[in-house]
């Protein structure tokens, strides 16, 4: 792997690891407005970057399909969001609060909240991953910059995913090296799910288009599911709502006028 691909793939851990080392220094972890100025332009940043960076490209790359090339970003698209869709019951079982029968019921509180963490960054790996793909293909129209901006929106809103697993089990009595340790191993799954996504769709450019798509639904699900909530709820709306425009306007300007 080179330098660049290197960066891009490990960028969104070392956001987790950032966000992780919050317990070192914070008692309660980062504040409910920095989350949502956090959340809020991850959010901007992961919508521009799933247009411009995924599906726009995923279009183009099928151009030779005619009037039809809308067909493999509309499969990739819909199948992305049936996935993401699959995950719901098991995040249901992971959130804190919520008391579902059988045996992951049993499970403390922290696992669950970190498995739910594990689990949500898959998809984000899977993004990375593609989207990369799509650059060193040459095929895509991805430029380096679009997919390194990709990928750090991605760590930006892995910062408070970190602070959020490893700062409850500081609360609960674990050593903050642990704790930490604990924040950054939610986190590993996300490069490990990229350098394989990186080589299946390298071996298989033509599967491309979907692959792309497939990630743009991905993003999109994590942006309305769960990124958009958070930054709205409750108080500090607009300050959620104006650092979602700050990252969807910088993610158009790096790709469109940088790309």
């Amino acid at each position: 792997m080179n330098a660049q691909l290197m960066l891009g793939i490990f960028l969104p851990l070392l956001g987790t690891g950032l966000g992780a080392a919050t317990v070192f220094f914070l008692r309660e972890g980062i504040s409910d407005v920095a989350r949502r100025v956090l959340t809020g332009f991850a959010a901007g940043v992961m919508v521009a970057a799933s247009f411009w960076s995924l599906l726009q490209p995923a279009l183009e790359s099928s151009a030779q399909l005619g009037r039809f090339s809308f067909i493999p970003a509309t499969i990739g698209f819909l199948v992305g969001i049936g996935f993401s869709c699959s995950l719901v019951l098991v995040h249901r079982i992971m959130h804190v609060g919520e008391k579902i029968e059988g045996p992951v019921g049993g499970l403390k509180r922290t696992t669950k909240l970190i498995l739910a963490v594990t689990l949500h960054n898959i998809p984000e790996g899977m993004a990375v991953g593609v989207v990369y793909a799509g650059w060193l293909s040459g095929e895509t129209g991805i430029s380096q910059t679009a997919a390194l901006a990709l990928s750090l929106g991605i760590a930006i809103q892995n910062y408070p995913e970190g602070a959020i697993v490893s700062m409850p089990l500081r609360v609960e009595g674990m050593s903050k090296a642990k704790a930490f340790l604990c924040g950054v191993l939610s986190g590993v799954v996300e490069p490990i799910a990229a350098a394989v996504t990186v080589v299946t769709a390298s071996a298989a450019v033509i599967v491309l288009p979907y692959l792309l798509a497939f990630a743009a639904a991905a993003m999109m699900y994590v942006v309305v599911e769960e990124l958009i909530p958070d930054m709205s709820s409750d108080t500090h709306s607009n300050v959620g709502t104006v650092s979602f425009s700050l990252g969807f306007v910088l993610m158009m300007i790096l790709d469109v006028a940088l790309g």
